[in-house]
């Protein structure tokens, strides 16, 4: 098969400009904008775990709280008031308490209880004495209506946590990928983002409350007069003038269903657009029948965005915001308006640059540790296929290449978790070519010459190679399309190295081979290791051993889910929160000598962030089991710590941080897990058979929760980087299966009549070696980050070196007993169903 000059002049234009694309990643700074009218694609932007970026904390305003918990108080007391028909000016805010003269004594006594009804259970447990938010006082005529600490304590904890949650979504809609967002404190809040943002934006972004509303505006009210009861003077929010507008609100922000920015098509400026929720379009609907030739201001944290005239009524319960607005200004302002109202204002008390979260020490060995596992794999495909491993490392070389560059073209940013996803990828494009070679050599031995062996080799395993990725793939896409933060940055890079290793294993590195087939004037293909011919395995019946097998699998899996129940995971900070403290020095701090110091306390996780130009470090150590008091002996031990490594080293702070993973995010990630499962079980049900797609399944759920069982008996730090390890070992674990189950496939299209344990057998041992190859060079990727990256790299390095083990050993000794077992019982069953049925009847289903 011969390749046309086009799809030739196609794949070298599409290498070009992958090389020009990922050119910016090497290039220094200066040589970027010296270039910089020639190169396409900026550089990829790396995330705060790798490079750094924007510190920021804020601050919840506790007198804001306060104010808006006795004005929620007041409009109810005004309430109760109206019931019983007394005149609400009789209550009032003065200071921190309501008070209330109520002359009459038998008004007292019917709206005293109902007061006190309003009063909400400070105690979030509920045990002990109750307590409450509001504490009611009687004097004479005057009642005063206090709030309680605890009940404001109670209230500020609440409001952090959804404040935090507000942020999270308020920063994902904006684009900015994987932040570290987390409590510190009782009322503060940190946010860290990748690169450097813009102060201003950013500052719009976290400080707006985005409390939004509408009302109608008063045109018999001079906005430069003092306004009567029921109207308020505001300034508008992009011009200098000022608005006259109803205190009652029309319509409440609350009732927003979502907003959207976008361009007006007859003026072409940017707008917001929104809608509303049922109830809110009814009310919208109402008010602008009502109000027709009448001004309707909407209203975002006391300034008035915009004023227009209601021209007709508007019943379809959407409309659009409309200003001086940049197109920057109408994204962040529509993700406010998304995202929700924060329950009380947050201010920026400060704001700084930050290195990165694994530590500059870190990301330099992880370099080195992963230059060196890309070149052990190289020279083990050089070591099994000689001159045609040379085209095997082209096509992995151009495969990080085009990953890079498209990573850059989407703008996309690179983490950990997205640097999992690519190993992955490349692991998958040397399964490819393992899986090429594998069956070309068959096609020699089988007798075919040259050109022969190379297309039935390469079309056969393009089936294979299709099977595997398509089934990774679908679960990846459920993983994008459900999970968020480093689940969703997995999922990218992830699907972007599925589908270039699909083009440069068929497509490019086919046509290398082909070139070099055609050059060399080859009659036969001789594919063999540097230390000669291959030998092949001897035959094994995998299938005697069975029971046991299963047996010594099962055993494992039990064991495992039992540890971790005890002794449990071990939680790193970026789920149980824990401890942070900033030292300064004078001199640039040695990272290194610091991570020693503090590893070498057994505190379980730590991480290591520098700014200041190297002279200050912030640390960050899991909590400790136990109360305060073994708190306080770790944070003793830390401080020592520090200070032996960094003589001179003062404690600017010493802080509680919470978890970085909230509960919705987790319960995002599990959700994206599962889904992506039943994907690829439905997948493989309709690609293979059902009990194929049941087999790979119940495998899967095996080598995971052997991996979990890894992680509690090692006690490694369970953190983000060990999520991206169970998330790549998924992926491993499910091409791994489909390649065994493909081969297997294949047989029984080939001997219809033999036993199906020896076509198990037989479909095994024809792919033992494949299987050994690539689990061998993955692990050479994988050996010199575990063994020489440091422990912000072990949560990731050593759970993937002993899931791959898992996931081969099982792909060789699982898988197949598995398919056998269910294979053999539905023959039974069937066999059964129709003696009973008797002959000649049809069996149904």
């Amino acid at each position: 098969m011969r390749t046309s000059k086009w799809a030739v002049l196609a794949y070298v234009a599409i290498t070009l400009f992958g090389i020009i694309a990922a050119l910016p990643n090497v290039l220094t700074a200066e040589q970027q904008r010296r270039f910089a009218a020639f190169l396409p694609v900026p550089p990829v932007t790396l995330g705060l775990d790798l490079k750094g970026g924007s510190h920021l904390v804020l601050e919840v305003d506790a007198a804001g709280l306060r104010q808006a918990r006795l004005n929620t108080l007041m409009d109810e007391i005004r309430g109760v008031l109206r019931g019983e028909r007394v005149p609400v000016s009789s209550a009032r805010i003065a200071g921190d308490s309501i008070a209330l003269t109520l002359t009459d004594a038998g008004v007292r006594e019917r709206v005293l209880p109902k007061i006190r009804e309003l009063a909400a259970p400070a105690s979030p447990l509920g045990f002990g004495a109750a307590s409450s938010d509001i504490e009611v006082a009687e004097n004479g005529d005057a009642i005063t209506v206090r709030l309680t600490e605890a009940g404001l304590s109670e209230r500020m904890t609440a409001a952090v946590d959804q404040s935090l949650e507000i942020i999270r979504r308020r920063v994902d809609q904006v684009g900015v990928a994987e932040p570290l967002i987390q409590r510190v404190g009782s009322d503060r809040i940190l946010v860290q983002l990748p690169g450097l943002q813009d102060p201003t934006r950013l500052r719009q972004l976290l400080g707006s409350t985005a409390q939004m509303s509408f009302h109608m505006v008063d045109q018999t009210v001079d906005p430069n007069g003092t306004p009567p009861r029921g109207v308020d003077i505001l300034p508008g929010a992009n011009d200098p003038g000022k608005y006259a507008v109803e205190s009652r609100v029309a319509i409440s922000g609350e009732r927003l269903a979502d907003a959207k920015a976008g361009f007006n098509q007859q003026t072409n400026e940017p707008i917001v657009s929104f809608s509303f929720d049922a109830q809110g379009a009814r009310q919208f609907a109402e008010i602008t029948r009502d109000n027709v030739g009448k001004p309707f201001a909407i209203v975002l944290d006391g300034k008035v965005l915009t004023a227009p005239v209601i021209r007709e009524p508007i019943l379809g319960g959407q409309g659009q915001i409309s200003g001086n607005f940049t197109a920057q200004e109408a994204t962040v302002l529509s993700a406010l308006l998304r995202s929700g109202a924060l329950p009380a204002p947050l201010t920026i008390i400060e704001e700084r640059s930050v290195g990165p979260n694994l530590g500059s020490d870190s990301i330099r060995m992880g370099v080195y540790t992963g230059l060196a596992g890309f070149i052990a794999v190289c020279a083990m495909m050089l070591a099994l296929y000689t001159s045609w491993g040379v085209i095997a490392n082209l096509g992995l070389l151009l495969h990080t290449i085009l990953t890079i560059a498209v990573l850059g073209m989407l703008g996309s940013t690179l983490t950990l978790p997205g640097i999992a996803g690519i190993i992955l990828g490349i692991g998958m494009a040397v399964d490819a070519n393992i899986l090429i070679n594998a069956r070309i050599r068959e096609e020699t031995a089988n007798g075919a010459g040259a050109m022969k062996a190379l297309d039935v080799g390469f079309n056969k395993a393009y089936a294979t190679i299709v099977d595997g990725n398509v089934t990774t793939l679908v679960g990846t896409l459920l993983l994008f399309l459900f999970g968020t933060g480093p689940v969703r940055g997995f999922a990218i890079t992830m699907m972007i190295g599925i589908v270039i290793s699909m083009f440069t294993s068929i497509t490019v590195v086919r046509l290398m081979m082909q070139q070099m087939v055609v050059r060399r004037k080859m009659k036969k293909i001789e594919i063999h290791s540097i230390f000669g011919k291959v030998p092949a395995l001897p035959s094994f019946s995998f299938m005697r051993g069975r029971f046991v097998a299963i047996g010594m699998s099962a055993f494992l899996s039990i064991s495992s889910v039992i540890l971790f129940f005890t002794p449990g995971l071990n939680y790193g900070i970026d789920f149980v929160g824990g401890i942070q403290v900033e030292a300064t020095s004078q001199q640039p701090l040695n990272l290194p000598v610091v991570r020693e110091r503090l590893e070498g306390l057994n505190l379980g996780e730590v991480a290591l962030q520098d700014f200041d130009q190297g002279k200050s470090v912030l640390v960050r150590v899991q909590r400790q089991p136990g109360g305060e008091a073994e708190q306080t002996v770790a944070l003793n031990a830390i401080r020592d710590a520090v200070a032996a490594a960094v003589p001179g080293a003062t404690f600017e702070r010493t802080e509680v941080v919470g978890p970085t993973i909230s509960t919705e995010l987790a319960r995002s990630g599990f959700l994206a897990v599962g889904l992506a499962m039943v994907a690829i079980l439905f997948y493989i049900w309709w690609r293979f058979e059902w009990h194929f797609a049941i087999g790979a399944i119940v495998t899967l759920i095996l080598d995971i929760t052997k991996m979990i069982g890894f992680f509690a008996l090692t006690q490694i730090d369970f953190n983000l980087t060990a999520i991206a390890a169970v998330l790549t070992l998924i992926g491993y674990s499910v091409n791994d299966k489909v390649v065994v189950y493909d081969r297997m496939r294949e047989n029984l299209r080939k001997y219809k009549t033999m036993p199906f344990s020896d076509l198990i057998d037989m479909s095994i041992n024809q792919v033992v070696m494949r299987c050994i190859f690539t689990s061998v060079a993955i692990l050479a990727s994988l050996l010199p980050m575990a063994i020489w990256g440091g422990d912000p790299v072990k949560p990731f390095a050593w759970p993937m070196v002993f899931g791959v083990i898992v996931a081969t050993t099982s792909s060789i000794y699982i898988g197949g007993p598995i398919l056998l077992f269910l294979s053999r019982w539905w023959t039974e069953r069937e066999a059964q169903r129709a003696t009973q049925a008797g002959p000649g009847q049809p069996v149904k289903g």
